[in-house]
């Protein structure tokens, strides 16, 4: 009979291996001075660890309070490890693990939403970060406008004291700290959308001035939403990994996250009240998030995005397979070519060392990155890591093959069927319009025109740009009938 392992907890921390870091603080000091929304995998392997550098550092006001606004999952993980879990950073055959104590707890929106907003309000918390995806903000892909049909969104503006939304959280909460005379908390969105921090505050704003326009006006007035570029390669845990850690450290840790070792954080330097010292702890304080918030998005994101496609459609589970391809590779570097004329770096990044670790991340066979975890939410996604540039590029009067590509592979992908055949879930809020889509057309010309009728995703005056829906409709024909490899061989060789 299989012995079972106990679960990490405070108790057993010191039972750990020597090679094991732990928190190198008093736990039961800590406050809670930053609530957390949307408690993925992300924010445990990326903010969390700068909380608990700040921590470790004697500032004991950054506990962190973690909040899920869907499922208890993560709750149910680390209540029982009294909050703790592993960071495991790999890189090829080097790895380190690391236990984080940050955490100070983590409640479930949904099961008590006056809960989250009471904690919210409390005069210890002065930061509220978010990691909730694209489409947990509820704006139009497009125009980036609060989603006024948006059920959930109608019912926060009618229910504000129980809100359901990112946005409504937000905005309760801040309702509640202006009743009580505390002042704002600052609010970091830490996800992957251009200009996060005034599209987070547009939206809080929009909805605030909706219940109220005197908290509308105080929000703007007294608020901070700082913009902010986040950048650590997280993959999805699985079981394996969780039995690996076991294997080594003599206890069972659910939830714990594995990652690069490469992280940054870009935060625009405008707080609302207190805040640890970022730059002691790794973070880039700026005036201006725009230029990194852009390169990342367009080179790291855009070409991520791109090898997701193409690789899941030639049957790659993983990234580094699929660069792995000399012909995906390739591409890569052509789509950072396209991509590159676009940007105004800042000071301090060079583009052409950016390019080479972001391919040496992208070939890190250690992280097992899964191609089809980057695929999820895609309609969200485009806009910022693709569309973006391609607008940028065709108002210069330049061409888009590589970037075209990269689209024409999303929509592909929305056929839901490998290139073998396999049978794979479309999982975006976009999946039941676009499967309809596809299904509404007859030949390849007319399934490609009928997904660039998508406003959701694409503008209007871009979708009917010939400059646009010529190459994303070449690259989609191309990819149901020649197959992803051999037509990303072809964009190549015509570069060439």
């Amino acid at each position: 009979m299989a012995v079972t392992a106990p679960r990490l907890n405070g108790d057993n921390l010191k039972t750990l291996p020597g090679d094991v870091a732990l928190p190198a603080y008093d736990r039961s000091a800590v406050k809670t001075g930053v609530v957390h929304l949307g408690i993925g995998a992300f924010h445990r392997a990326h903010q969390a660890v700068v909380f608990d550098d700040a921590l470790a550092a004697g500032d004991l006001r950054w506990g962190v309070l973690g909040a899920s606004l869907r499922s208890p999952g993560v709750r149910d993980q680390l209540e029982p490890q009294d909050g703790l879990y592993g960071l495991v950073v790999r890189d090829g055959l080097d790895e380190s693990v690391r236990m984080i104590g940050a955490i100070k707890g983590v409640l479930v929106g949904p099961e008590d939403p006056a809960a989250l907003v009471e904690a919210m309000a409390s005069p210890d918390v002065h930061i509220v970060t978010l990691t909730v995806t694209e489409k947990g903000y509820r704006l139009d892909p497009a125009s980036g406008a609060l989603r006024l049909d948006d059920p959930e969104v109608a019912a926060d503006l009618a229910d504000i004291a129980n809100p359901v939304t990112a946005p409504g959280f937000l905005t309760a909460a801040l309702k509640l700290r202006r009743e009580r005379g505390l002042k704002p908390f600052t609010v970091i969105s830490c996800d992957n959308l251009p200009h996060n921090g005034k599209r987070t505050r547009a939206a809080v704003l929009d909805m605030a001035r909706r219940i109220d326009p005197a908290l509308g006006d105080w929000i703007a007035a007294e608020g901070a939403f700082p913009q902010t570029m986040v950048d650590r390669i997280v993959p999805a845990t699985t079981r394996d990994d969780v039995a690996a850690l076991e294997g080594r450290i003599g206890v069972r840790v659910l939830g714990m996250v594995k990652a690069e070792p490469f992280t940054q954080w870009v935060i625009e330097d405008s707080f609302a009240g207190e805040r640890p010292d970022f730059a002691r702890f790794g973070a880039q304080l700026t005036r201006t998030v725009e230029p990194w918030e852009d390169a990342k998005l367009r080179l790291l994101n855009g070409a991520h995005s791109t090898v997701a496609y193409l690789g899941a459609l030639a049957g790659h589970d993983h990234v580094h397979e699929a660069v792995a391809q000399p012909a995906f590779a390739a591409l890569v570097q052509q789509l950072w070519d396209e991509a590159e004329t676009t940007l105004n770096p800042p000071p301090g990044l060079d583009i052409a060392a950016y390019r080479r670790d972001l391919m040496a991340r992208f070939r890190n066979a250690a992280l097992q990155h899964r191609t089809r975890q980057i695929a999820m939410d895609g309609s969200q996604k485009l806009p910022q890591r693709l569309l973006a540039t391609i607008a940028a590029r065709l108002e210069a009067g330049l061409s888009i093959d590589a970037l075209a590509l990269g689209v024409a592979g999303w929509m592909r992908w929305q056929e839901g069927t490998t290139e073998a055949g396999e049978t794979v879930p479309v999982e975006d809020p976009l999946a039941s319009e676009t499967a309809a889509r596809i299904a509404s057309a007859d030949t390849d010309e007319g399934k490609a025109a009928a997904l660039l009728a998508v406003e959701a995703v694409f503008p209007t005056a871009l979708a009917s740009d010939p400059r646009f829906a010529g190459p994303v409709t070449k690259a989609f024909v191309s990819l149901r009938r020649h197959g992803a490899l051999e037509t990303a061989r072809r964009v190549v060789e015509t570069k060439a």
